[in-house]
């Protein structure tokens, strides 16, 4: 039985929180996210805060996907657009050549033949890697997942078989990190 004189909630103060500045001198996790023509300010702002919690090296937020300062992406980002390093590029696929010349290896997020299931992938602790997040109603742009150096499915095993973009880049950043730091 859990004792609950030991739950107690912890106060902002004793979070240990970095500064700005800390943040931007902090190693950070080798994980780049691509945001590809994502519709909703808020899954943006969700994945920025997501970004800070982890330390993700950068997001690049690639044709229609809205960039700060957005009030709306602000609301669930809440700062995390003054942490994380982000850039807005119009076409993905440039991005994605880009970074692979950089020696970064590319996963799309995306339900494909041949996908490895997030569980299976195995993470090379030496490598950098990014992540491409489609709309939130097409997915990832099939031009895109073709030059991709391979594509990550997360096992769904309910009646939708979608997550919400956030949602969804909350999981696989999660499993990375934790394959990357444990």
């Amino acid at each position: 039985m859990t004792n609950i004189f030991n739950m107690r909630k912890l106060e902002n103060a004793e979070l240990l929180r970095k500064s700005v500045a800390d943040f931007k001198e902090a190693k950070k996790t080798p994980v780049i996210l691509i945001l590809d023509d994502i519709r909703s300010l808020h899954n943006i702002g969700s994945v920025f805060r997501t970004a800070d919690a982890f330390l993700i090296e950068k997001i690049y937020l690639c044709g229609i996907t809205a960039t700060p300062p957005n009030k709306e992406i602000h609301k669930t980002a809440l700062g995390a657009t003054e942490t994380v390093d982000w850039e807005h590029h119009a076409d993905v696929m440039s991005v994605i050549k880009n970074l692979q010349n950089e020696q970064v290896e590319v996963y799309a997020i995306e339900q494909v033949e041949s996908a490895i299931f997030l569980q299976d992938f195995v993470i090379n602790p030496e490598k950098r890697y990014a992540l491409v997040f489609g709309n939130e109603v097409f997915g990832v742009n099939q031009k895109a997942i073709e030059i991709c150096d391979g594509t990550i499915e997360i096992p769904q095993l309910g009646t939708k078989h979608s997550l919400n973009i956030s949602v969804s880049a909350g999981i696989v950043v999660w499993d990375l990190f934790t394959k990357l730091k444990y």
